[in-house]
């Protein structure tokens, strides 16, 4: 593995982001032992979850992009769908309870 490393990465630290992925990576560590959990799996979206919110996930996330990039754009395309999916299912429910 070489290391690929991200020209440029704005670090955007939250702390519930940061809750969830160390939650899938645990679970992914946990998914390498026991045999009904994909770790892989696991290990990856804890990956895409953190690596806006640690230097070492964002230099690992260069290295899957410049690995897959067809696969990583599909991802960071539907990342951004979906948050904006709910950033209108917000507003909405915002409007429908009158605080907004």
């Amino acid at each position: 593995m070489d290391n690929a490393r991200a020209p440029y990465v704005t670090l955007n630290p939250r702390p519930k982001r940061k809750a969830l992925g160390w939650f899938f990576i645990v679970l992914g560590v946990l998914g390498c032992v026991l045999p009904f959990l994909q770790g892989f799996l696991f290990l990856a979206l804890g990956v895409f979850v953190l690596r806006d919110q640690h230097l070492w996930a964002a230099h690992r996330w260069a290295w899957v992009e410049k690995r897959w990039p067809g696969a990583v754009s599909k991802i960071e395309s539907l990342e951004s769908s979906t948050t904006a999916r709910f950033a209108g299912w917000g507003a909405g429910l915002r409007r429908a309870i009158g605080r907004g």
